[in-house]
């Protein structure tokens, strides 16, 4: 058992820094959430008013949480370019900072979730325990729309990946029905998502610089091993 751990730790401690700053962020939301503010500012288009609430896209909302974790799980143990892993999780901790800045600085809500439903099915149910488990506050930019985006970006920007059409194509599918699903559940507004989507490319942007890939390649088994 010592031997399996210390093999895991030799061979996959990169992925540490993921999880060091998942629970960072963790802890970092849970006192946004419970910071109690006074005044919140409404997040509310009338655009929103004309997207029509439909239970069914809970089904891509709840796969987020599959998406993320398979996909970083997939750049900890399966990527052999360190690189990347490194740029998709210096990504995703850079776009949540900000996020949980802006509900620090900029205290947010909507108001857009349904009172009643038309239907009474098990994707309803879904969309009642989702309401009562995630308050209607700190909404802007969504995450949702960022980590989806941050993701799809990195699978199609993987030479392994990208030689399976279906893993591309599916990301591309499942990230863009993730991001509709926001809107359509009434989780957030389109002001959410296109601050998502704006926030999404310009970190992207950003670690584009920071991040320089070296050939268009694996990594050598010299740089792999160190």
């Amino acid at each position: 058992m010592k031997g399996k751990l210390l093999y895991l730790w030799r061979n996959y401690k990169h992925g540490a820094w993921i999880v060091s700053y998942l629970l960072i962020y963790l802890i970092g939301f849970m006192i946004v959430e419970n910071a109690g503010h006074r005044h919140y500012h409404v997040i509310h288009t009338w655009i929103d008013e004309q997207i029509p609430f439909c239970e069914y896209f809970i089904i891509p909302y709840f796969l987020w949480f599959v998406y993320m974790a398979a996909g970083i799980c997939w750049f900890v143990f399966r990527c052999k370019n360190r690189d990347e892993y490194y740029r998709l999780t210096a990504v995703l901790a850079l776009g949540m900072t900000i996020f949980l800045i802006v509900s620090c600085v900029y205290p947010n809500r909507q108001d857009l979730r349904p009172e009643t439903f038309a239907n009474n099915n098990i994707f309803t149910q879904l969309v009642k325990f989702l309401y009562k488990t995630d308050t209607p506050t700190n909404v802007l930019p969504s995450i949702h729309v960022f980590n989806s985006m941050a993701l799809d970006f990195a699978i199609n920007g993987n030479e392994t990946l990208r030689k399976h059409r279906w893993v591309s194509v599916g990301s591309h599918v499942l990230a863009f029905l993730i991001v509709l699903s926001t809107m359509f559940l009434k989780q957030h507004s389109i002001i959410d998502v296109s601050m998502g989507i704006l926030m999404s490319v310009g970190v992207q942007l950003v670690c584009d610089r920071l991040f320089v890939p070296e050939g268009s390649g694996e990594y050598s088994s010299s740089r792999r091993t160190a």
